[in-house]
């Protein structure tokens, strides 16, 4: 068993010499295929950099390398949105050199350098909980992403009651139906140009989304189930897509895929300023230290009884809080 590792691990150790081929630019427009990662050729004047689209799933090296071995690094470190810089060897190959500084990367899902998430949301089957929502644009806010609220279905259900919390507490928030086509168009211009990744609870209309944006994109929609209420994920890795309109999106897995990996320390200290809308009033409260869940002075509380913060965004923001209390500095993981 030791002598059949140690053969993959060579394997994998010749493959980072060749994994990537780089584009003929009249035949691949600038796109390149190939086994570790997916890159497509940016415009930087003298520098070629290369933007990365899609990446070698980590699930196949399970148990075969560690993530911080020199193998492990050179091909696990890339995540969709990476700009790298690639060194040529002739005959259209080559090999990521380096990574440039990200603006801010993410776990699970395996991105970086992303502008937005665009949370699409239903109050159709499989009705959306307010909370995954919250959830992730809280961990948006400490990554520095601004968030879009799509309410997709509205042909179905308009989603009164999302599209109120979202709408005032500030985020732009747009009602779609991916079978009608309603609201399509007037998303494009809230994703042109920027870097966007989608996300969802399974079977909220994702893929349909795409479909909708982009008909060429063709990818698989899953059945929803009516006894359950929710569907099949049908996105099982992180792909970059270039739109017509000027758009990039990321499409990645559901909710779910946002682990608790990304629930950390630094949240836990920020979580406060990660809800918009309380940042007007935290330095308001009678007491330094304010948890902004039960203290007598908490502007944050008056706000919330006056109607100025909805009711469901701070029960979000306790249910977050009592998840993150326990997290203690001594149990912050060795880097």
């Amino acid at each position: 068993e030791k002598n059949r590792n140690e053969s993959r691990i060579r394997f994998l150790e010749n493959m980072i010499k060749t994994a990537v081929v780089l584009p003929e630019p009249e035949e691949s427009d600038g796109v390149a295929l190939y086994d570790k990662v997916t890159v497509f050729l940016e415009d930087e004047g003298d520098t070629e950099v290369y933007q990365v689209v899609t990446t070698m799933r980590q699930d196949a090296l399970h148990g075969l390398i560690s993530k911080e071995s020199p193998v492990g690094k050179a091909l696990l470190g890339h995540k969709v949105g990476d700009r790298v810089e690639v060194r040529e060897l002739g005959n259209g190959e080559g090999f990521v050199e380096s990574i440039l500084p990200r603006r801010n990367a993410f776990t699970r899902p395996a991105v970086a350098n992303i502008d937005q998430l665009v949370v699409i949301a239903s109050g159709a089957i499989p009705k959306t909980d307010p909370f995954l929502i919250d959830r992730v644009a809280s961990i948006a806010a400490l990554k520095g992403c601004d968030v879009v609220v799509l309410l997709n279905k509205c042909d179905l259900d308009s989603a009164d009651s999302l599209y109120q919390i979202y709408s005032s507490a500030g985020f732009p928030t747009l009602r779609v139906s991916a079978e009608t086509g309603e609201g399509i168009e007037d998303l494009k211009p809230l994703i042109a140009g920027k870097l966007s990744a989608f996300t969802g609870n399974s079977g909220v209309g994702k893929s349909s989304i795409l479909n909708a944006l982009d008909p060429a994109f063709h990818l698989q929609v899953g059945e929803v189930s009516q006894a359950l209420g929710r569907g099949r994920h049908t996105t099982r890795h992180v792909e970059l897509f270039r739109l017509d309109c000027g758009a990039e999106v990321v499409d990645s897995p559901g909710f779910s895929s946002f682990e608790t990996e990304e629930l950390n320390l630094e949240l836990k200290r920020r979580l406060p300023e990660t809800f918009v809308e309380f940042r007007p009033y935290l330095d308001q409260c009678r007491f330094v230290g304010c948890s902004h869940t039960k203290e007598n002075g908490c502007a944050v509380l008056e706000a919330v009884r006056e109607g100025k913060i909805q009711k469901s965004r701070h029960a979000s923001y306790v249910r977050l809080y009592e998840e993150l209390k326990p997290l203690q500095e001594w149990q912050k993981k060795k880097k």
